[in-house]
């Protein structure tokens, strides 16, 4: 096996499927409008893919510690049956199952992409690594919003989406490519295991700390993520701002440009000076940019895209910060219990601001801020202690 060669498919077959997730966001004020939701039923639409997320992460990694192929190869095949819910749908409970199912495909991807690279590059780079893998998923998350950015007006949303999810037919194909570079260590091994070793490592009390930030800072950062990218941008771009799907897809492809332009610079920072150092930095300018488009004017809420884009450059690095403290049998389920905090926030976000939109916008955002704050000086603080 070959860690660069295959961490380079893995990252090319993950930006072909988050042609998804981009593309979303900014066809969501077009879905509620078509499908007549609620804003509770917009928030839960657009929740249902974290929250989906959540509840598959622990039985994903479980799975992961002797079958990654399999999970990988089926990943795919979830992402493009949530399509086809999605765009033939169209009732409430449609919407929904769609959702899920395309967020049970990603946490299947994902995971068995970062189990693998996890385990090949503990030594060599890992930042780096991790930031490469991030940086082909934002690729494809800015494909994804571009292409609906870029499509006639006059198409429905339902097309645009099968437009600009068509690149996931490509990742099956090369997945082939991907599994030839992996073990078949499946065999008659358990489908669900802890751990990879017989006899569970010790994990030293001082790393406990560390883990418990990596899980807080996780957290923290999916949960203003999805937040700011899947409600509070697009909701507050179309009804506080009159953008249309075009302006909404702008706001959004500039913090993911910042955010891809940042990728690999912040994962090299974060080899040579230290990945909690990197992430606090990275936590208080995140704060900053949910401020920002939470709760500024529409200038405000421009320059908060950018920053938000370079903060989400940081995107990766709770995981670095949890991989130090984790032994190597134990990578695919203590990932998988990351996930689950990481996927709670992507569904708590959009849940949440469907929720309290109507009634009290700007209070989480604003919670948000201080929250991403608090973790980002606990983390400086240590690392100065230290």
């Amino acid at each position: 096996m070959r860690p660069d060669r295959l961490l380079v498919m893995l990252c090319l077959t993950t930006g072909l499927q988050t042609f998804s997730i981009g593309a979303f966001p900014a066809l969501l004020p077009e879905l509620g409008r078509g499908a007549g939701l609620a804003d509770w039923q917009l928030g839960a639409v657009a929740g249902a893919f974290g929250f989906a997320r959540m509840l598959t992460d622990l039985p994903a990694g479980l799975l992961m510690t002797h079958h990654v192929r399999r999970a990988l190869l089926a990943a795919p095949v979830f992402v493009l049956a949530g399509v086809t819910c999605l765009v033939l749908g169209g009732a409430f409970g449609w919407l929904l199952l769609g959702r899920v199912l395309m967020g049970a495909g990603h946490t299947l991807g994902m995971l068995g992409a970062l189990t693998t690279i996890l385990r090949a590059r503990a030594d060599r780079r890992l930042a780096s690594a991790l930031g490469a893998y991030e940086f082909s998923a934002m690729l494809g998350m800015l494909g994804g919003v571009t292409l609906v950015g870029t499509l006639p007006r006059a198409l429905a949303w339902q097309t645009a989406f099968v437009i600009a999810c068509s690149p996931v037919l490509l990742a099956l194909v090369l997945l082939r490519a991907v599994l030839a570079l992996l073990p078949d260590a499946g065999g008659d091994r358990p489908w669900f295991a802890r751990s990879a070793a017989a006899v569970e490592s010790h994990v030293p009390p001082g790393d406990r700390a560390t883990t418990a930030l990596a899980f807080a800072a996780g957290g923290a950062v999916a949960l203003a993520y999805s937040t700011l990218e899947q409600f509070v941008i697009p909701v507050r771009g179309s009804r506080e701002f009159g953008l249309e799907r075009s302006g909404i897809a702008r706001l959004l492809m500039l913090a993911q440009l910042c955010d891809t332009l940042a990728l690999l610079p912040v994962g090299a920072l974060a080899d040579r000076r230290g990945t909690g150092r990197v992430l606090g930095v990275v936590l208080l300018t995140f704060a900053a940019a949910v401020a920002a488009i939470g709760l500024g004017p529409l200038p405000l809420v421009v320059t908060g895209c950018v920053v938000f884009g370079l903060s989400m450059a940081g995107w990766m690095l709770p995981v670095g910060l949890l991989r130090s403290a984790t032994p190597a049998s134990q990578v695919a389920w203590r990932t998988a219990l990351f996930r689950v905090f990481v996927d709670g926030g992507m569904f708590l976000g959009p849940f949440a601001s469907g929720l309290l939109g109507a009634t009290h916008p700007r209070v989480l955002p604003a919670t948000l801020a201080a929250l991403l704050l608090t973790v980002g000086v606990v983390l400086l603080g240590r690392r100065a202690h230290r």
